[in-house]
């Protein structure tokens, strides 16, 4: 692995109970076929392996491919004999998209890392305060509600961090404290498949894939969170994305950063090689723990539909500009027709797929006619179990009818649940096998 944003997730992942009940059963009255009687599903999104436990120092019988171990880092996160491996360069992308755009140039140094939306103040000024908003949690978390805010304005290059970080990744804490909130990394669907820079010609037998993963700062500060279907500024700059270099920073384990994770990582295994469900934002992989894949635009009748033009992606740069996406963003662009190679952004991706030895790309979830949802969205429901309102300027998936686990475990009789921020608030406390006609619903806010 090159750089330390290589797209992995730590996610506990779980299989169906076998569990075959009779009619007349009541779900205290099953029997399992194992031990397990209850399965958790905790969703931790958006952190790389490396980001989390790229200094992890494995127990004896433990083996871990990591920055440490290909020696990008020192253990004291100094750059290692083979920093180089996690060099990152520039590129040149215009006319279509590409996932393996024409490099130029390494970049000398690190753009800045910017503050983008953290938090200038802490949640709540005081554990009081805290305490009064939020009466039920355990009281150890309360002084956690009292610290992390930047002290910085939002948006600017954060002076927190040196002014030259070399090029390669860097360690967040010998900056800012652990509990202090940091700039927020893009992670949306092509800008992601560009980050990797994936080329089947550099495919090895210890990189089957050929992704050198060494864009991601350029894709960041091109790029960025996305267009939204505007013209890029006149006066557009390496800090005008408010990204910088944020996607190269890690936490140091032994240090003492991501503690409770290294202790479990010790206790039990580690998915070191394992990688997100979908390339993309949140939604997009909270959709594919409960559906197995992405989810495509729906008629009321439940079979695809096109959804609004202003919420088709279009990767390719506008004219003019070095990889500003036409129409990308999360107020633009979040569905794709990826059953049509004419769509832009589609055939790049499928090319590549589909040139990999292990053929990876089979027609997928890509039905014809369908509109897949690869970023974020806002829940189709509202918490009281109305729909949310749709439209041009209405970023909500639709109800759909595709098959879910939730209706899965209905159909065989296993009781589930579901727990989201904000439900009893909203007015829906109980949230078991009624919310199965969109088991996406997660909360009252956007998914994000």
């Amino acid at each position: 692995m090159a750089a330390g944003m290589a797209i992995r997730a730590v996610v506990a992942l779980v299989a169906m109970l076998d569990i075959a009940p009779s009619a007349a059963q009541t779900p205290a009255d099953i029997v399992t076929r194992t031990p397990i009687e209850h399965v958790l599903l905790i969703i931790g999104e958006n952190r790389s392996f490396d980001h989390l436990f790229g200094l992890f120092r494995p127990a004896p019988g433990q083996s871990i491919m990591n920055l440490l171990s290909e020696g990008i880092l020192n253990p004291d996160g100094s750059p290692g004999a083979n920093f180089a491996l996690g060099r990152q360069w520039q590129a040149k992308a215009s006319g279509s998209y590409s996932i393996h755009p024409a490099k130029t140039a390494p970049f000398a140094l690190l753009p800045p890392p910017s503050t983008d939306n953290a938090p200038t103040n802490p949640p709540f000024a005081s554990v009081e305060a805290a305490r009064a908003a939020e009466p039920a949690l355990p009281a150890d978390s309360y002084p956690l509600l009292t610290t992390g805010g930047t002290g910085l304005p939002k948006r600017v290059p954060d002076t927190r961090f040196p002014a030259e970080v070399a090029n390669g990744p860097f360690v967040i804490t010998r900056s800012i404290a652990y509990d202090a909130n940091a700039g927020d990394p893009v992670h949306r669907f092509f800008q992601m498949w560009q980050q990797l820079d994936c080329d089947p010609g550099a495919a090895t037998p210890s990189n089957p894939s050929g992704c050198r993963n060494d864009l991601f700062p350029w894709v960041a500060i091109t790029a960025g969170a996305g267009s939204n279907g505007g013209p890029q500024p006149p006066d557009f700059n390496d800090q005008s994305t408010h990204q910088g270099g944020v996607a190269m920073g890690v936490y140091d384990s032994g240090a003492g950063d991501v503690g409770y994770l290294s202790d479990l990582a010790h206790r039990y295994a580690l998915s070191d090689n394992y990688h997100q469900a979908i390339m993309g934002g949140t939604g997009a992989n909270h959709i594919a723990i409960g559906y197995g894949g992405a989810m495509f635009y729906a008629a009321a009748d439940g079979s695809p539909a096109i959804p609004p033009i202003n919420q088709i992606e279009n990767p390719d740069p506008m004219p003019g500009t070095d990889n500003w996406y036409t129409q990308d963003g999360y107020a633009g662009g979040s569905y794709v027709n990826c059953a049509d190679t004419s769509q832009p952004g589609v055939k790049a991706i499928r090319d590549y797929l589909n040139a990999l030895p292990y053929r990876p790309f089979r027609g997928g979830n890509c039905r014809e006619g369908g509109f897949y949802l690869v970023n974020n969205y806002n829940t189709g429901y509202r918490g009281d179990g109305t729909p949310a309102p749709l439209g041009p300027r209405e970023f909500t998936i639709p109800p759909s009818r595709q098959p879910n686990i939730g209706l899965l475990l209905t159909d065989h009789g296993v009781s589930w649940r579901y727990y989201g921020e904000g439900w009893e608030a909203a007015g829906a406390a109980s949230q078991t096998t009624d919310t199965v006609r969109c088991a996406t619903r997660s909360s009252t806010r956007p998914i994000s």
